[in-house]
């Protein structure tokens, strides 16, 4: 394969070869690994996010100069982390707006909108609690895939993408009672799931 040149176009930088976007990964692999750990302090997350961050710039931007990759993979690392944080802080907010779900409430009922927050979610939490917290994540992921798509559709848009009810009734296509009734629906399916599983959600 012919190395990515622009030589004969004066004022215009070589292109990365891909030995050299190879050799700079395996360089900068140690720094970030630590960058990440100690950002999120968990080693496997740690892992996944430099693993990730590294796909992201071989894929996305091998055809850039070699000078341009360290910085443009640093902010790829620290938005790979960003992510991270986002996704734990809505997981979180499953969670807690799961628990607070009453089998009594009317299906045009958003949960999201008389959500007051985690009262814990600012604590230190123990290996346990992390742990358990985990585990009703991946639950909660997990019934996820058994919804109906328009109520698992409305339940991302809202608590994933952060979209508020008229947002997601526009993408969805639908009006904002029956985003409302997606989501109650949804949000019951889930915490009946949790139950299930004997998870107190």
């Amino acid at each position: 394969m012919l190395a990515p040149t622009n030589a004969g176009f004066p004022g215009r930088e070589t292109l990365a070869t891909e030995q050299e976007i190879a050799g700079f990964l395996a360089g900068v692999e140690r720094r970030a690994y630590k960058l990440a750990l100690f950002a999120v302090r968990d080693q496997h997350s740690a892992l996944d996010i430099v693993q990730d961050s590294m796909f992201k710039l071989a894929d996305r931007y091998a055809r850039k100069p070699p000078a341009e990759l360290a910085p443009l993979f640093q902010r790829i690392l620290q938005n790979t982390i960003r992510d991270h944080y986002r996704r734990q802080k809505v997981r979180s907010m499953w969670t807690t707006l799961l628990s607070s779900l009453s089998p009594s409430e009317e299906e045009d009922h958003d949960p999201l909108e008389h959500l007051q927050g985690d009262p814990d979610g600012d604590k230190q939490t123990g290996p346990q609690e992390l742990a358990e917290r985990s585990q009703t994540r991946q639950s909660i992921e997990e019934a996820l895939q058994q919804l109906p798509p328009r109520q698992r559709e409305a339940f991302v848009l809202r608590y994933w993408e952060e979209l508020d009810v008229a947002e997601t009734a526009a993408v969805m296509g639908c009006s904002q009672g029956s985003v409302k009734t997606h989501c109650s629906r949804a949000c019951h399916a889930v915490a009946a799931y949790l139950r299930s599983k004997g998870l107190e959600p």
